[in-house]
């Protein structure tokens, strides 16, 4: 029999060791500022969804630096209460309005469908699990909203045994290509993704650790509640390089399009789009020689978009080339079919094909183009990471996309297949 009373006081002195710490999970101002700008472009008084708040760090930066009004929702009344007094006393009353309510169901007339700009999950989508999460989450975004929702991953493929064996007891970690992987099959598309830095944790676990050395043991469930901070700190010290938090930005896929690597079927198709792009068939020529690349060609990273009658409204195509000698990707050719230009077939198959980068585990891209429309991907000047092309070109027009932070962004001159001729 479960002894309620014993469970009861256990999740108190849990919640007793967290009380007025300045975080409830790692991160810092900084972080929550650069997700906010990764998140993009927001309304004036963006309206706001912060889950499992805690005592509202990021709700009170969202509300004075973004201008928000912001929903702060936890399960914890005295987080709540914590929030309110700083709100008050920061002149933020009128923007911070305080819910407790469970994130797993969100239901009621303070959740109305379509009601958010941006829905803003630090540290605590693991209570209800990553992936139902950003399932159910979506249908309160506003058009145009996004969500911003952190997940503990593993960022290594071999483990020690010691984290898995912590890890498989405290929930399940997967990698950041598994977890990329499960809020693209949730309907998502992954604008961008943060690795948070070292940092993040120290602002957490040093002021936790602190507050572990002067708990009182003998409060109920107080014994419990050491044992098992002290365990999650002695795992973080052994075993931090293994795992971490990464931040993902994440907006509902296009529904006007359905995106799909391309099969044979759709070769001919493919090259109809391309001949119809473009003012020459150079394109359509330059997939023809890819294809015959082995050494260049990943067949699932060949991308179509549907039009609605099923015929092949767009493409993009990422095929392997290297930064030195570091693999990355290139993308190159994106077509759309005249028919569908400017219908958003474009941007939904691009940022399907670099999703489906991210979950192979593909670390960087490079792209050649018109910098108004690719930096709206998140591809920066490629310069500010020391990647050259071997050809005279416009710096802002060669970019970059670092699609997984855990790995160092290499350097050098870009090698590209010999089918681009460069």
């Amino acid at each position: 029999m479960t002894d309620h009373t014993d469970d009861a006081s256990r999740t108190e002195a849990f919640f007793t060791l967290h009380h007025r710490l300045p975080r409830q999970s790692p991160g810092s101002d900084a972080t929550t500022r650069r997700l906010l700008t990764l998140a993009g472009p927001l309304p004036d008084r963006p309206r706001v969804l912060d889950l499992g708040c805690g005592p509202g760090r990021a709700a009170l930066l969202l509300a004075a630096e973004a201008g928000a009004e912001v929903t702060a929702v936890d399960l914890h009344q005295p987080f709540l209460d914590e929030l309110r007094e700083a709100a008050d006393a920061r002149g933020l009353g009128d923007r911070i309005r305080t819910v407790r309510a469970d994130m797993g169901d969100l239901t009621g007339p303070a959740f109305p469908p379509g009601s958010f700009d941006l829905i803003w999950a630090e540290g605590s989508a693991y209570c209800i699990g990553f992936a139902t999460a950003v399932r159910d989450w979506q249908r309160l975004l506003a058009p145009g909203g996004a969500m911003v929702v952190s997940e503990c991953v593993w960022t290594t493929d071999t483990p020690s045994a010691g984290a898995r064996a912590f890890w498989d007891r405290n929930g399940s970690l997967r990698t950041l290509p598994e977890t990329t992987a499960a809020a693209v099959a949730a309907g998502c598309t992954v604008p961008a993704v943060l690795l948070q830095p070292d940092s993040d944790w120290d602002a957490y676990y040093v002021p936790l650790a602190e507050r572990v050395e002067s708990a009182d043991p003998a409060a109920p469930g107080m014994e419990w509640a050491l044992a098992a901070t002290r365990e999650e700190l002695a795992v973080r010290r052994a075993y931090g390089a293994e795992y971490g938090y990464a931040a993902y930005v994440l907006r509902p896929a296009d529904p006007r399009w359905t995106t799909r690597p391309e099969t044979a079927a759709d070769r001919e198709a493919v090259r109809a789009v391309n001949t119809a792009a473009f003012p020459t068939p150079d394109e359509a020529g330059l997939v023809d020689a890819l294809r015959a690349d082995a050494d260049a060609w990943l067949p699932e990273l060949s991308y179509v978009a549907e039009a609605p009658d099923g015929s092949v409204a767009a493409y993009a195509l990422l095929t392997r080339c290297r930064i030195g000698d570091a693999p990355a990707l290139a993308l190159a050719p994106v077509a759309t079919s005249p028919a569908y230009q400017r219908q958003g077939a474009g941007q939904a198959v691009v940022r399907a094909a670099l999703d489906a980068a991210r979950v192979r585990g593909e670390a960087l891209v490079v792209v050649l183009g018109h910098p108004e429309y690719y930096t709206r991907f998140g591809f920066v000047p490629a310069s500010r990471y020391g990647i050259r092309p071997g050809f005279e070109v416009p710096d802002e027009a060669m970019m970059a996309l670092v699609l997984d932070g855990s790995v160092p962004v290499p350097a050098g001159m870009i090698r590209y297949p010999a089918a681009f001729g460069v």
